[in-house]
């Protein structure tokens, strides 16, 4: 436990950072799943649609530091690659 005035603020702002990253962790994991599902059904104009949500939303985590930019720059490279290959097929 922390003693002094500015160890206690930034103990109160790590928890404030961490729980705000938490939520956008948790939100980006469920698009990524709501995608991967919409792939497997083959549904292409939805999982487009969702794709570019998910590219906007890494990028935004990658703005606030949630996620390195690397990081992001590899799911969405992933993703896309998959969606692209389910619209040749």
């Amino acid at each position: 436990m922390p003693n002094l005035r500015n160890a206690k603020k930034a103990l109160r702002q790590d928890i404030k950072r961490t729980e705000r990253n938490k939520t956008a962790k948790a939100e980006i994991k469920s698009l990524r799943i709501k995608l991967r599902k919409m792939l497997d059904a083959k549904n292409v104009k939805e999982a487009e649609e969702v794709a570019k949500t998910v590219g906007k939303k890494l990028d935004k985590a990658a703005q606030k530091k949630v996620f390195k930019k690397n990081t992001v720059a590899r799911y969405k490279s992933r993703l896309m690659k998959k969606v692209n290959a389910l619209k040749k097929a």
